[in-house]
C-alpha cells in the first residue's frame, strides 16, 4: 500500500503535509484504541490447524479466530496484489479501466476482511495490536480514496498513457 500513491498525493495533489498526515494518523490510532472493545478472555479461539478454507472463512466472519490469523495472509496477500497491479498500471501493461476493475473485485474480500478484523479484534492478548490492525484496515480505506483521487485527476501522471493505443480517452 502507499508505494506509488502516497508519493504523488504528497508532491501532485499537496492537499496537506507529511507531518499533517502522521498526526491525523495517530489520532485515529489513539481513538481506535480507546474505543477498543476489552479482550474477551473467556473466549476460546478455533485452532488453526485442521481447517479448511471454507471453515477458515466462516471462523472469520463470525469473530472466532485469533486476531493475527485474520489480519496478516490477508494483508499480505492484499498489499502484493496492488503492489502488481500499479506496477503493471504504471508500466503500460492495463488500461485505466482494467486498473478499475482489479480495484472493484479487490474491494469484496477488503470488506469481508474489514468486518472481520472488527468481530476478530477482542481475540488478542495486545490490545495496541488490534487498533493497529483496525488502522491498518482504514489506511486501506484512504489507499482507494487516493486511488480515486489519482484515477479521476491525475490519470497522466499515473499511468503510461502513451503507450496505451485503445483506453488513450481514460487519461484525459
Amino acid at each position: 500500500m502507499f508505494i506509488y500513491s502516497l508519493p504523488l498525493f504528497f508532491t501532485q495533489i499537496q492537499l496537506i503535509t507529511p507531518l499533517e498526515l502522521l498526526l491525523i494518523v495517530f489520532f485515529i490510532f489513539i481513538v481506535s484504541y480507546l474505543t477498543l472493545p476489552l479482550p474477551n478472555k473467556d473466549k476460546e479461539c478455533i485452532p488453526l490447524k485442521g481447517l479448511s478454507l471454507y471453515q477458515y472463512l466462516l471462523y472469520a466472519w463470525v469473530g472466532h479466530l485469533k486476531l493475527w490469523v485474520i489480519f496478516w495472509p490477508f494483508f499480505i496477500l492484499l498489499n502484493i496484489s496492488l503492489f502488481v497491479t500499479d506496477s503493471l498500471a504504471i508500466q503500460g501493461h492495463f488500461t485505466v479501466s482494467s486498473w478499475d476493475e482489479i480495484h472493484f473485485m479487490l474491494l469484496t474480500p477488503i470488506i469481508f476482511w474489514t468486518l472481520s478484523i472488527w468481530r476478530n479484534s477482542t481475540n488478542t492478548n495486545y490490545p495496541v495490536g488490534a487498533a493497529a490492525a483496525r488502522l491498518a484496515v482504514l489506511t486501506v480505506f484512504f489507499e482507494y480514496a487516493l486511488k480515486l483521487v489519482i484515477r479521476d485527476d491525475y490519470p497522466r501522471i499515473f499511468f503510461s498513457c502513451q503507450d496505451i493505443i485503445l483506453d488513450y480517452a481514460a487519461c484525459f
